[in-house]
């Protein structure tokens, strides 16, 4: 009989269709994963603060009456209907805001009704406020207790609430608590250990049961969260040790890496490698060398000068008969790419062909033809190289450019078009600094390179912190610039956890800088605006078409515009040091004087303060990038989770380094053949269905 855990999400109360599509977009499927799903954080709401003692940049629970609520409407934005409110106690008065809300919420704020919210404050035109609180209808004659411990906050989507998800939640911990679900690691290494059951370890962090439980758990030293810290590290380990011996015995093509060719492009070239590029070159003819298949990861600071260590590469292949494939993450940047290798490798008399999705009819015909045949010795695109009409003649070589974009199930779709059952050589590059003792351990499958060095002559970028009361002078120093020629981009951090928030930030600066700078033409992209939209908005702000180009982090990593020389990021303190120096690399790149400009608000902790210094006391990304990691933890550097690609649910790589010897040698025991069935529980509550993670085609 199937174990309750097993069971689909249909079975609990509140989860239809619509909410079951909301789930499995966080990778929900059965309540066992439900379960798996572990809190992101807890917050403290075991207390209300008065209204009066708000303070801005903190999260605070109030109980407040509607003083008055209604809806209105902006005339520009993506989302024309606010809903706002004024709620207010005997100490003061809060302003309230919602950009995307349903019926329920807006009955919820009638006017008389008491409420009790919890979300972040800020101040906005003088006054206090939240946006998008959490908010449930206060009974002043029976109100609801409040927590005795602290609350789990849950990663979640948009449209997909807290609460909601704790209601959902709390059906499979009631099922928990009564039957239990299978032990996922072996007993004699729990008792060894001293570690909790996995139900019990399950309960305590979905349910801490007292004060000591939350002070433990605050503080990530709760037995719970060891147990679990370790499990998932062994899991992820095992998983990646799987995929290692698998490409270690595949097929692979035969590539000689003396080149004829690469010695030409070297010669060619009207500047100097560095001697981190020379390293990371002769570190790929080994591998070539080797006789089995290369999968090796290649780190280098922005503008280390990791392309032309991409096309160098290709060439062995290349004279070996092969043909070599680049995937980059967007058109433009594909673009960009593609000039750069016509540029080196056209002379040489290679034919380089770029696929990207906008290529339609006869123009795609000739293309996809020129690939199937071979005539295409060097392939550049984008996500329609994966398309199943594609198919390449030899491919030996892959290079994924931006790594951390693709899942691996995209990266093991484009891998599958190699021919005869062999096994392409995969390059994978990446201008995200990752310290290596991170890199070693969430990489474990991959041989690891890094560019260390910058090229000479390549400008430093100044960077400055500057007040939100100094935005006025800001903006009159951006209207100079673009006047006299320049470029600028100004960055809209994420609020809170929505990305719906995030956009709405983008659109109301850009609405201000419309209204401030009507001499000026703006530009804007976010998330919610469809690919083509946002690849018309890059290509505007490339050609010069638009002087700033408002944008969320999607602008983070890509595309080359020389002219831009001043980056400003709204409330860096919200984003990690490496994003932030990755934003900054976006300028300095032509023959302008650069400026990055961290425009903070005037309660900035000092803690954020000190962070911040970090990056405007020092160039080098991989320094920024320890520091961050000490500084957030590993979840955090990692960035954006992908289709197949691993993430951490529970575990810090930084903070729980003190557990890798245990780590290793789970992983090493539970590989034994008696542990198989354990071992395989393991592996699907932590790795789940990513375990195609292990297939390598």
């Amino acid at each position: 009989m199937e174990h309750w855990s097993e069971q689909g999400l249909r079975y609990l109360k509140g989860v239809g269709p619509k909410v079951a599509e909301k789930l499995l977009k966080l990778g929900l499927k059965s309540q066992r994963d439900l379960l798996f799903h572990l809190p992101l954080r807890y917050e403290d709401r075991t207390f209300i603060t008065p209204v009066g003692s708000l303070q801005p940049g903190q999260r605070g629970q109030i109980e407040a009456e509607v003083l008055h609520a209604g809806v209105h409407y902006r005339r520009q934005g993506r989302s024309r209907r606010v809903l706002a409110a004024k709620l207010g106690d005997n100490t003061g008065v809060l302003s309230v805001r919602y950009f995307y809300f349903n019926a329920n919420q807006q009955k919820l704020f009638e006017k008389g009704n008491w409420l009790r919210c919890y979300g972040e404050v800020r101040v906005a035109q003088g006054e206090l406020e939240m946006i998008h609180p959490e908010a449930e209808r206060l009974d002043l004659d029976d109100p609801s207790p409040l927590p005795q411990t602290l609350t789990p906050i849950y990663p979640t989507t948009e449209g997909l609430h807290q609460l909601s998800i704790k209601r959902i939640l709390g059906q499979v911990i009631d099922k928990l608590k009564t039957d239990g679900i299978a032990e996922t690691l072996p007993q004699d290494w729990l008792d060894r250990n001293d570690f909790p059951d996995v139900s019990t370890a399950m309960l305590r962090l979905h349910n801490p049961e007292n004060k000591a439980d939350s002070e433990l758990i605050a503080t990530g030293r709760h037995p719970a969260q060891y147990r679990f810290i370790v499990e998932e590290l062994a899991a992820h380990r095992l998983a990646l040790l799987e995929r290692r011996r698998q490409i270690r015995s595949r097929k692979t093509p035969v590539i000689k890496p003396a080149s004829r060719l690469r010695q030409q492009l070297s010669q060619s070239l009207p500047f100097e490698l560095t001697g981190a590029q020379l390293r990371v070159l002769d570190e790929l003819m080994q591998d070539f060398a080797a006789g089995k298949p290369m999968i090796r990861l290649v780190q280098g600071d922005v503008g280390s000068g990791k392309t032309v260590v991409a096309a160098l590469a290709c060439l062995p292949a290349i004279e070996s008969g092969y043909q070599a494939a680049l995937m980059a993450p967007t058109e433009i940047l594909a673009e960009q790419h593609y000039q750069n290798f016509t540029q080196w490798l056209e002379p040489l008399g290679i034919n380089v062909v770029n696929l990207v999705g906008a290529d339609k009819g006869k123009k795609r015909e000739r293309k996809v033809g020129q690939i199937a045949s071979g005539e295409a010795q060097v392939v550049i695109g984008t996500h329609a190289l994966f398309q199943a009409s594609v198919e390449f003649n030899r491919l030996g070589f892959i290079i994924f450019d931006e790594q951390h974009r693709f899942g691996v199930d995209q990266r093991l779709a484009l891998q599958r078009k190699t021919r005869d059952g062999e096994m392409a050589h995969q390059l994978i590059m990446t201008a995200t600094p990752i310290p290596r003792t991170m890199a070693m351990s969430i990489y474990a499958d991959l041989d690891y390179s890094q560019i260390d060095e910058l090229p000479p002559g390549r400008k430093p970028v100044t960077t400055s912190i500057v007040s939100e009361q100094q935005r006025a002078s800001l903006i009159q120093r951006v209207a100079k610039s673009c006047a006299d020629g320049g470029q600028v981009y100004w960055v809209c951090t994420l609020i809170e956890e929505s990305e719906a928030l995030q956009c709405e930030a983008a659109e109301l600066t850009f609405e201000s800088l419309c209204r401030q700078l009507p001499q000026l033409s703006i530009g804007l992209v976010h998330g919610r605006m469809k690919p083509a939209e946002k690849e018309a908005a890059i290509l505007a702000f490339k050609q010069g078409q638009t002087h700033i180009l408002v944008a969320t982090t999607v602008i983070e990593v890509g595309v080359d515009v020389p002219n831009a020389s001043i980056m400003i990021i709204e409330n860096p303190e919200r984003l990690g040091l490496a994003q932030i120096h990755q934003l900054r690399g976006r300028v300095g790149r032509g023959a302008r004087e650069s400026f990055c400009i961290l425009l903070v608000r005037n309660d900035l902790s000092e803690l954020a303060r000190k962070r911040l210094e970090v990056i405007r006391s020092t160039q080098d990304g991989f320094a920024i990038a320890e520091k961050d990691l000490e500084l957030r933890g590993a979840g955090e550097v990692l960035g954006t989770r992908q289709t197949g690609e691993m993430s951490f649910r529970i575990a810090d790589l930084m903070r729980d380094q003190k557990w890798f010897p245990q780590v290793e040698a789970l992983a090493k025991m539970m590989q034994q053949p008696e542990y198989a069935e354990v071992r395989a529980e393991l592996l699907r509550n932590w790795v789940g269905e990513r375990q195609d993670y292990t297939d390598v085609g």
